[in-house]
């Protein structure tokens, strides 16, 4: 009886030596990992400030969240400040603006994603069949120049064409067509086709790069294959191009979408230079905030609009990407 006492307690504290031992397995994984961040150590490091940047500018401000659920008192501090629960948040769903405001986001929108892909999947595929690299480049560069353009600047270019004084519109291509003269910045109707065509101008160059090139990225083998077919340069598009670039077009397009809900401040702002008789059309949720904070002052219901922005953003690109992924799981973003 003692042997097999004693026998029992030898195997207890071997499998305790076995068990605070590591695993052989485990010993390997971590080897493996240690040799892969050592191979590249280099470009680790190279991506460490990319990191710490996305961290101090992107993750560490979104302990702010709190402010929107707060009365914000700076002599108490932030911390300190009162709790009010969703009083932020009424604030900006009670006001008459809001169904306002809340169309105007989705609708502009809704257009420039629909028609800035099409514009820019079509320019990029025009731009692919210029085969003079030269002159292929000097396109570019000019179709991507508006885009750095600050939008400031291109405020008073819009103004300079429609000015109703010296405008280019009033002063030579009307009369020039024989149509009278138009006040723009007193004629709301006319500030939706404005915008749009301002934010296409603006911004389909960088989208048309993307687009370019992954086009470029494509084997020529499958032209090569359908010029043998018999295929025409347009069947060759629509055959091959278009179904090869979908993916970029599914991410680029899920992207856009979780920004439905922003929009570009300076397009809704410095455009139309804040000419109230205009806001029915070029309010939004963005440029509604920041006149509530210039006149009001008020961090809390700023801070509730952004997390609202966010939180629909977010819970779109989740559900945009769950339909994707059911028809094509290649195609989805995660």
């Amino acid at each position: 009886m003692m042997n097999a006492s004693m026998h029992t307690s030898g195997q207890a504290a071997a499998k305790g030596r076995a068990e605070e031992a590591p695993q052989p397995a485990v010993r390997s994984r971590f080897r493996a990992k240690m040799k892969v961040v050592k191979r590249y150590r280099a470009l680790l490091l190279m991506t460490l400030p990319g990191v710490i940047y996305l961290l101090i500018n992107n993750y560490f401000p979104m302990l702010g969240m709190a402010i929107a659920f707060k009365d914000i008192n700076f002599a108490k501090g932030i911390m300190a400040s009162d709790w009010i629960g969703f009083k932020n948040f009424e604030y900006l769903f009670k006001t008459r603006d809001a169904f306002i405001i809340t169309r105007n986001t989705l609708l502009y929108n809704v257009v420039f994603i629909i028609l800035g892909t099409v514009l820019a999947i079509g320019l990029a595929i025009v731009l692919n069949e210029i085969k003079n690299r030269y002159v292929s480049r000097t396109y570019q560069s000019i179709i991507l120049l508006p885009h750095l353009i600050s939008m400031v600047i291109v405020g008073y270019l819009v103004f300079a064409f429609l000015d109703n004084s010296n405008g280019f519109m009033n002063k030579t291509l009307l009369p020039w067509l024989g149509f009278p003269e138009i006040s723009w910045y007193s004629e709301a109707k006319y500030w939706p086709y404005i915008l749009t065509i301002v934010h296409v101008w603006k911004s389909i160059g960088y989208s048309c790069i993307i687009y370019l090139a992954a086009i470029i990225g494509i084997d020529q083998e499958y032209y090569e294959a359908a010029k043998i077919d018999g295929a025409s340069r347009l069947r060759q598009i629509f055959s091959i191009t278009v179904p090869l670039i979908t993916p970029v077009i599914t991410i680029l397009t899920l992207l856009s979408i979780g920004r439905i809900f922003y929009s570009d401040f300076g397009l809704f702002y410095q455009v139309p230079l804040n000419t109230g008789i205009l806001m029915p059309v070029t309010q939004t949720i963005d440029t509604y905030v920041y006149r509530a904070l210039i006149n009001l002052g008020d961090i809390g219901m700023s801070s509730a609009a952004g997390m609202y922005q966010s939180l629909v953003g977010f819970t779109l690109v989740i559900l945009s990407n769950t339909v994707v992924k059911k028809f094509n799981k290649d195609n989805a973003l995660f």
